[in-house]
């Protein structure tokens, strides 16, 4: 065979894998749908965080981690409930992939060159008991570089391999089919593309100009999730996030539509955890889309009070950056797609994040000195760009001003302004002591018990209805869609499994494909953090698994 590999999808995961097998020696085919500026996938276009487990970072700020801890965190927020079955091999990939953020994982970047903001980021902050969901310490490690930081040192392996013969990349390359015999899959036959000028993440074309059949001895499938295919997202929509969102913006790209699953099912591939998905619930439209539906996630402090559709505030610990997929039901119990914050113009300027490389420019164009710019006065740039453009955000002086500009914005006229002042005069009372029985505030004046909260991502506390800490801001927030949590079952090596528990000779998959290890090494929720960290893992498990075939 021309081939010992072909890998199906250019992304993190995928170039990972394919770096892996090309430096051991094997002849790898790597085919992507896209035009080669989209080389890296997903990632690219991340915020670049990743879960580390009692870093030089961590120890520097004082946080105490571990192991134990992190795995705790771990089980409490999966929430494994199919042990024999769906989730056998998430659970394994779960304390695999815990161990090596605990161990190896960080040594192993730093030596291909990844550096780390010397912040570390605390999401998912949970709001429950221990052994609920929820991370206990902050454990989001941000890339020097962000979503290309990560991918750079791998793109280049493969770009070195390619030059020297070991690696053949094929964009424009879609595969319609894997090719079996005898229950083994043997190879990929496919479509070529027409040539497409679209720029990275835009929507490329999908005319034909020909067909193509590769073989090999093993198959990867790399090729990502289902987060842009919304049909699906609510067909697979589990009830207890209650109902599915008839509105939603996409966080991923358009090519992101899980079609690369259905072919690995047609060829003995077992999908498991369908109903577990990743969806965040502070989206805003962006004002410069590049992708059809083109939403931005808010990366919010702990501020800003957070409102149904009628302006009611969410019970604890519905709080901004404590529980996505708790709020996620509470926004979807209430028959709305989309919820609001409230907040002043301190606590956008100290608080307000948005995700994503582009969005981002002093982090991933590694300008140390508009990063410490963060730790001032004023509304970061890419900030500011939505307050003046982006239609999802409205300015007031006064409550009276706020309500009508929200209730003219959506239409529906849902918010009264007794009922909302009533509720912001109470938060606001609370701000007289040092002590509160308002959960909120107690969150964010913890928060600010460490230091990189203090320094960078919580304001301190004001009262909202003093003209001092104005203008008002209200921002509605959508549904946005990103993950599959569910996927194609594999085993510690990546190889795809059947229906019968048995591998599929020849298939492996690696990545959101793969639910991140296993089928679904998350569980029913996510840490952060641990998508970027699971392309990774499940990368350089299966590439060095395959090597040594």
């Amino acid at each position: 065979m021309k081939y010992d590999v072909i890998v199906v999808g250019a992304g993190l995961s995928g170039l990972v894998a394919t770096a892996e097998m090309a430096e051991a020696g094997k002849k790898v085919l790597l085919l992507d749908q896209e035009p080669e500026s989209f080389i890296g996938g997903q990632a690219w276009w991340s915020f670049g965080g990743l879960f580390l487990v009692d870093s030089p970072e961590q120890r520097r700020l004082g946080i105490k981690d571990s192991r134990d801890l992190a795995w705790q965190d771990w089980v409490g927020s999966a929430g494994f409930d199919r042990d024999e079955d769906e989730d056998l091999w998430g659970r394994r990939w779960a304390e695999a992939y815990v161990h090596f953020a605990a161990g190896e994982k960080r040594a192993w970047l730093h030596s291909l060159g990844v550096r780390f903001f010397p912040v570390v980021g605390w999401a998912e902050r949970g709001g429950y008991l221990a052994e609920g969901h929820g991370n206990s310490v902050p454990r989001f490690h941000i890339v020097w570089g962000t979503g290309p930081g990560i991918v750079k040192p791998f793109e280049f392996r493969v770009r070195e391999a390619i030059s020297s013969g070991l690696v053949e990349y094929r964009p424009r390359h879609q595969v319609d089919e894997l090719m079996t015999h005898d229950g083994a899959v043997m190879g990929v036959k496919g479509s070529v593309l027409a040539p497409s000028p679209v720029l990275r993440g835009e929507k490329s074309s999908r005319d034909v100009i020909g067909e193509y059949e590769c073989y090999a001895e093993v198959v990867v499938v790399s090729s990502g999730g289902i987060g842009a295919n919304h049909e699906l997202i609510r067909q697979l929509w589990p009830s207890r996030l209650g109902k599915a969102p008839q509105n939603m913006l996409s966080g991923v790209p358009a090519h992101v539509d899980g079609r690369m699953l259905g072919i690995a099912e047609q060829a003995g591939g077992r999908m498991v955890n369908r109903d577990r998905m990743w969806h965040y619930t502070e989206g805003i439209q962006n004002w410069d889309p590049v992708w059809p539906m083109h939403g931005i996630r808010i990366l919010p402090g702990p501020s800003s009070l957070w409102l149904d559709a009628r302006g009611q505030r969410f019970p604890a610990p519905n709080f901004p950056g404590f529980d996505t997929l708790g709020t996620l039901k509470a926004i979807q119990d209430t028959g709305y797609d989309y919820s609001w914050f409230i907040l002043t113009r301190k606590v956008i300027e100290k608080e307000f994040a948005l995700s994503g490389s582009e969005q981002n420019p002093d982090l991933t164009g590694k300008s140390i000195r508009q990063v410490l710019g963060r730790a001032g006065a004023g509304t970061p740039g890419p900030v500011q760009a939505f307050l003046d453009r982006g239609e999802d955000f409205v300015q007031a002086g006064t409550l009276p001003e706020l309500v009508s500009k929200m209730n003219e914005l959506t239409g529906h006229g849902l918010i009264q302004l007794a009922d909302l002042e009533r509720q912001v005069l109470a938060r606001d009372r609370e701000m007289d002591n040092k002590f509160t029985k308002d959960l909120q505030i107690t969150a964010l004046r913890g928060a600010r018990n460490y230091i990189g909260d203090r320094l960078i991502r919580v304001a301190k506390p004001h009262k909202f209805l003093d003209p001092a800490n104005g203008p008002l801001i209200a921002v509605r927030l959508n549904i946005l869609s990103r993950k599959t949590l569910g996927g194609l079952q594999t085993d510690l090596s990546g190889r795809v499994l059947n229906a019968s528990g048995k591998p599929v000779p020849g298939l492996y998959a690696v990545g959101e494909a793969a639910g991140f290890g296993g089928g679904g090494l998350h569980g029913y929720r996510a840490l952060e953090g641990t998508f970027l960290g699971g392309c990774l893992f499940t990368g350089r498990q299966a590439g060095r698994s395959i090597a040594r075939l």
